[in-house]
């Protein structure tokens, strides 16, 4: 399970004018705001990015400065992956150390739905003790329980972090990751495909003229 909520992209104005700094072509620059207060790319905005994109990452460098923030939240297994991507990427998650006892252990708490009908009858069971263990750290305070928790815990426990990416990270990250046998990334990469301009400078599905 992989779920993405409060997405914002940042910055799209600032970002296409220092595309084009370089040949001081700045009164090209045709797009514009809509009534909805979204920037949206003219003709030869969105001309110039494809061919600066096609160029390589030499010339994409403005893609460095499009930046996107969402909540994602994921399995622990999923985001052991994620970590692979360090340069470029800040994430503050939610804390498994200070919060694990905080509530009770419910299913949905966990990413369950590629169990089999036998193994979450089983997880059920796991669930449970997992739950008793809770109880019995908030009772005694034995941090021995606590332990017992962080250590039983599966990696099939959900967690949520604020990340923040930029539009250069989100092209290696689809690219690598689309394909894979995880369906979390699959989900992931369908977020991607949401974001504006994604055709054409994300994944390529649509390059303009």
């Amino acid at each position: 399970m992989l779920k993405i909520e409060r997405i914002s992209v940042m910055n799209l104005e600032n970002a296409m004018r220092g595309a084009r700094n370089p040949m001081n072509s700045w009164e090209k620059s045709d797009s514009y705001y809509n009534d909805k207060g979204e920037y949206i790319l003219g003709e030869n905005d969105l001309g110039l990015a494809v061919r600066l994109c096609k160029s390589g990452t030499d010339h994409r460098k403005f893609m460095r400065q499009i930046f996107v923030s969402m909540d994602i939240t994921a399995p622990i297994y999923w985001w052991k992956e994620f970590d692979t991507y360090k340069v470029g990427t800040t994430a503050n998650s939610t804390s498994t150390m200070h919060k694990i006892h905080s509530k009770s252990f419910a299913m949905e708490d966990f990413s369950t739905d590629q169990l089999t009908e036998d193994t979450r009858a089983f997880f059920e069971t796991l669930l449970s003790h997992l739950e008793k263990l809770r109880l019995l750290f908030l009772e005694t305070g034995d941090k021995e329980y606590w332990y017992s928790i962080i250590q039983l815990l599966p990696s099939g426990y959900n967690q949520m972090r604020t990340c923040t990416f930029n539009y250069e990270n989100l092209i290696n990250i689809y690219n690598a990751r689309k394909n894979h046998k995880l369906k979390e990334w699959h989900d992931f990469c369908d977020y991607v495909k949401e974001l504006p301009y994604s055709e054409e400078l994300l994944t390529w599905e649509k390059r303009a003229q």
